[in-house]
């Protein structure tokens, strides 16, 4: 009788233990998925309890993703899609593509949540930031008026870029159209994605960024850099709740409902404040770090429903294309 050399027999020993480890996949934009950003440490997390593979795949910027997702359809091979927001909800459930979860929780979104298809993992305001001491404006009418030079991202691939077209849809309504034509010549570039875009303004190439009111706090705790900070504006800041998803076409659904109800425990959110410098949707026990900011008054947080912005998000993308295509 033939018999297996050691090595060899370890080595089909291993190749078997690999083939029989189930494989979650999960799609997210790219700063989630970065050495820097949350995915590392959610990954170690998960498979700590899972007894499983968690692949996290950066797919382009949040808005990127449900245009993956519909051209990939019921073929792709993402089991979680994390990276949405509600903005994008009522288009990414209308295509079917999503199935509903079961995860309960104590939200700290404002205004509480309540979808049966998407859940929230963190939630924050869009701001322009830029450098501390510098004469910063107080809404979009005197950025437009005055001479900084901000970068922005496309709102057809980013969802701060959709955010912002939301945030001046939401702020001036039917005057929009004008506030973008008074703004268009403050914008350096549009970039694809949020890390583009930050990277440009770090670099001095532009005075201020669209980002997101907890983004100083990156350079206070993690750099000791108090440099930086946002402009408040007295329109107020629109709000954006990030999501996660499961696909009603994975191959390893209960896998994929462990890692939506694994999203909101302890162990996932208290990642998320000095990773992905966003307010984590359920609070975690140790609270939020010194430096990071209150949240906003409601009266300054402006937000449509996911149905209305779908509504208006057509109509908003050309009013931005048409100002700046000028």
């Amino acid at each position: 009788m033939k018999t297996v050399p050691f090595f060899f027999a370890g080595l089909m020993t291993a190749t078997s233990v690999m083939a029989d480890t189930p494989v979650l996949t999960v799609y997210t934009y790219d700063s989630f998925a970065s050495d820097w950003g949350p995915g590392p440490a959610v990954e170690e997390a998960f498979e700590a309890t899972c007894g499983c593979d968690l692949q996290i795949v950066p797919a382009g910027d949040g808005a990127a993703l449900l245009a993956r997702i519909q051209l990939e359809g019921a073929r792709s091979d993402a089991d979680v899609v994390l990276g949405l927001d509600t903005n994008l909800t009522a288009a990414a459930a209308a295509t079917d593509l999503f199935a509903p979860h079961s995860v309960t929780a104590d939200f700290a979104v404002p205004g509480g949540w309540d979808d049966p298809t998407f859940v929230p993992f963190d939630w924050g305001y869009f701001a322009f930031v830029g450098n501390a001491g510098a004469d910063l404006p107080a809404n979009f009418k005197a950025l437009g008026d005055s001479d900084t030079k901000i970068v922005i991202q496309d709102p057809r691939s980013s969802t701060p870029g959709l955010g912002l077209l939301m945030w001046v849809k939401q702020a001036y309504g039917d005057d929009a159209p004008m506030i973008w034509e008074n703004l268009a010549d403050n914008v350096v570039t549009v970039t694809a994605g949020w890390s583009e875009a930050y990277g440009m303004f770090l670099e001095g190439e532009a005075d201020m960024v669209l980002s997101y009111t907890t983004s100083p706090a990156y350079h206070i705790i993690a750099e000791e850099d108090m440099s930086k900070t946002f402009a408040t504006f007295d329109e107020g800041h629109y709000m954006q709740i990030e999501v996660a998803g499961k696909l009603a076409g994975s191959d390893q659904p209960e896998l994929a409902d462990q890692f939506l109800n694994f999203m909101v425990t302890d162990a996932f959110q208290s990642i998320i404040p000095t990773t992905n410098w966003m307010f984590p949707a359920v609070t975690p026990a140790s609270g939020l770090p010194d430096g990071f900011p209150m949240a906003l008054p409601a009266e300054q947080s402006l937000i449509f429903a996911p149905e209305q912005a779908a509504a208006v998000r057509d109509d908003a993308l050309a009013e931005w294309q048409a100002a700046l295509s000028k």
